[in-house]
């Protein structure tokens, strides 16, 4: 049953009636797409870390009511959740809904640590009481003091505090208008952790909507997207209901989102209270495809002469499938040549929090992304996701957000 690594077709099945839909094994045209699309079976060359060895774990977890072994639970674990397998799937495989079930099925236990950092992230005041902390961290020396001593390590630390930035200490306006004629007004989703380390580009998108004639809201009681909870087994309901309930009591003409990991999330919010999840994916909107259906006809942009390669997140490739978006305004710039990323279809290995989880593994895959960075021989690279930027730049690549390229060529 359920069977993608056999050659001989059997008889499809009948699953639970309760259960999750999965294709049988005579549904899989075995035409290999999932695997050649999969960044861990590119590491491993192992059928057991494809996608349709990982199906087979999941539907004994989620179909058979079976256990599945040490040995597979490793492999469906090494998965980055990057959904390119289910982009290419013929079959049309609900693969990233499916591994989430499968996940808090399987009832993940999180370490210590990472239970704080899933506290923190949940709990906005007390993540505003840490970032002075974490300023004065970096200032005082005693960064350089304890990656010296190795204690980072010991404690299991390393690799996130290996991408600290500088934090913004105060917080965002709640509302920002327009200087020009007003044709609408807009929500921002700042994030969690965006909030306070890719503050630059949450000014920019302000920037930005404010000179296309755009009020910008930010309502303070909004929280996590969820998607790190969810990913890692754990309950994102509290976080999506809150967010659901905080922007659709707003008078606005759309809710926009600047980093495609937390768009994907949000586009997939489902809730108890159906209509009033339908009503938040309604006007919800990435904010490259915001600007450029309302960018002015006379708005004009200060050339720049260069080239510049755009990096496709997973997110933004494999769930909003909106990357066109990008390239199209990139273009608004004159002088600019835009080209896509060799290899785009290969997740970074940011993963969320994939590049902590399994730094290994990530680190491997951010190679293959910096080789493919210094074949594009460009003058820049844009990224639309704050996480796979973070994890790039850690590796010394210097991405940024393409929404600070446009608000530099601004001419006011």
């Amino acid at each position: 049953m359920f069977d993608f690594i056999d050659m001989e077709f059997t008889d499809p099945a009948t699953p639970a009636s309760s259960g999750p839909y999965i294709p049988d094994a005579g549904e899989c045209l075995r035409c290999g797409m999932c695997v050649s699309a999969c960044p861990t079976f590119r590491l491993f060359q192992s059928n057991e870390e494809s996608p349709r060895s990982r199906i087979r774990s999941i539907s004994k977890i989620l179909v058979e009511n079976l256990p599945i072994t040490e040995t597979e639970r490793r492999h469906l674990d090494n998965c980055v959740q990057c959904r390119a397998c289910e982009t290419v799937c013929p079959s049309r495989m609900a693969y990233g809904e499916l591994f989430d079930q499968a996940q808090a099925q399987l009832q993940v236990s999180t370490k210590l640590l990472g239970k704080l950092a899933l506290w923190f992230i949940e709990n906005k005041a007390w993540r505003r009481k840490l970032m002075p902390l974490l300023a004065v961290y970096l200032k005082s020396g005693l960064q350089k003091t304890l990656r010296w001593s190795g204690i980072l390590k010991k404690l299991g630390v390393a690799e996130a505090e290996a991408l600290l930035g500088k934090p913004a200490l105060q917080s965002l306006a709640e509302h920002y208008p327009t200087g020009t004629v007003k044709r609408g007004k807009v929500a921002l989703f700042t994030g969690c952790i965006a909030e306070h380390f890719d503050r630059d580009t949450l000014q920019a998108a302000i920037k930005l909507l404010n000179v296309i004639g755009y009020d910008v809201i930010i309502p303070p009681e909004q929280g996590c997207c969820g998607a790190i909870h969810q990913h890692n087994g754990q309950s994102a309901t509290a976080l999506i209901d809150n967010n659901i309930a905080v922007f659709n009591a707003l008078n606005v003409d759309a809710v926009v989102h600047t980093a495609t990991g937390c768009g994907a999330m949000l586009s997939e919010y489902r809730s108890e209270h159906s209509e009033a999840a339908g009503l938040f994916r309604q006007r919800l909107q990435d904010i490259n495809a915001f600007l450029l259906e309302h960018w002015p006809d006379d708005l004009q942009l200060l050339p720049l002469n260069g080239k510049v390669a755009v990096h496709e997140p997973c997110s933004q490739r494999n769930v909003l499938k909106n990357q066109q978006s990008v390239y199209a305004l990139l273009q608004k710039i004159p002088g600019l040549s835009v080209i896509p990323l060799p290899d785009n279809h290969i997740c970074c290995g940011a993963g969320g929090s994939y590049m902590l989880t399994h730094p290994d593994n990530a680190a491997q895959l951010r190679a293959l992304k910096q080789q493919a960075i210094s074949v594009a021989q460009v003058d820049g690279v844009v990224s639309g996701n704050f996480g796979c930027a973070v994890y790039l730049n850690a590796g010394d690549c210097k991405i940024e957000h393409p929404l600070l390229l446009l608000a530099r060529q601004l001419q006011v």
